[in-house]
C-alpha cells in the first residue's frame, strides 16, 4: 500500500469521525429532529441514490441531509450538484454542506414546509430524497408530506425515504400512490430499508 493510499484512507477516517461527532452532538440537542445520532453507511446513501434516474432533468431535493452522506452518494451517482436543493434545519450542516458542495442551494429550513419549497422551485423537481424522522410525526401529516411534494414536483418524480422499520413509514396510501420497498440495508446502523413513493402522471400538479 502506497503512502498515498494510507494518507487517503486516513484522512476519509478523519473526516468520518468528524461527521460522526457532528452528527451525534446535534442528536443530543435534539433527538426528534436529528432522528439518529449517526449519519447513514454508505451502503444506505448508495441504495437510496440507486432509486434516482440523474438523466431525468430538474433539480433533486434533498431533505434533512446533515452531513451529506448520501448527498455525496448523489454526486457519485451522476447528479450535478448544482442541481442539488438541500433542506436542512441545522446550521452546522448548513455551512458544512455550503463548504463541501458550494454549487448547491443550501437552505436553512424546516424539511417538513417541503411541499411550498418545491412548490416555489423555477422548474419542477426530478427526485425528492428524504432522510427524515417520519415516525414521529401523525400518519397524516407524513402522507401530507409525500403527496403535495409530489404533486408540485416532475411527473413520475420519486420521493424515496429510509426507515428502520420493515413496513412503510407512509400508512394506508390513497389510490394512485405507489410504494415500493427495497430489501433490508444491513451494513448500517440500524438497519434500513429504502421506500420510494410515486404519483400516476395525471395526478400531479392537482389536488386531492
Amino acid at each position: 500500500m502506497s503512502v498515498e493510499t494510507i494518507a487517503d484512507s486516513a484522512l476519509r477516517d478523519a473526516s468520518h469521525a468528524r461527521d460522526d461527532l457532528l452528527f451525534f452532538r446535534s442528536w443530543m440537542r435534539n433527538p426528534l429532529q436529528a432522528g439518529a445520532f449517526k449519519p447513514s453507511s454508505p451502503d444506505l446513501a448508495r441504495a437510496m441514490a440507486s432509486r434516482i434516474d440523474p438523466a431525468q432533468p430538474g433539480p433533486v431535493v434533498e431533505l434533512g441531509p446533515g452531513t451529506g452522506a448520501i448527498t455525496r452518494a448523489l454526486v457519485e451517482r451522476g447528479v450535478d450538484p448544482a442541481r442539488l436543493v438541500l433542506v436542512e434545519a441545522d446550521p452546522t450542516f448548513c455551512a458544512l454542506l455550503r463548504q463541501r458542495w458550494p454549487e448547491a442551494t443550501v437552505l436553512q429550513a424546516d424539511a417538513w414546509t417541503a411541499p411550498d419549497l418545491v412548490r416555489g422551485l423555477d422548474r419542477p423537481a426530478s427526485a425528492i430524497v428524504a432522510g427524515l424522522p417520519l415516525l414521529i410525526r401523525p400518519p397524516a401529516q407524513r402522507l401530507r408530506l409525500v403527496m403535495d411534494s409530489l404533486r408540485h414536483a416532475r411527473p413520475g418524480a420519486p420521493f424515496v425515504q429510509f426507515t428502520y422499520f420493515i413496513r412503510s413509514p407512509v400508512p394506508a396510501p390513497r389510490p394512485g400512490l405507489r410504494a415500493a420497498g427495497s430489501g433490508m440495508v444491513w451494513r448500517n446502523l440500524w438497519p434500513a430499508r429504502v421506500w420510494t413513493y410515486r404519483l400516476p402522471r395525471d395526478v400531479v400538479g392537482m389536488g386531492w
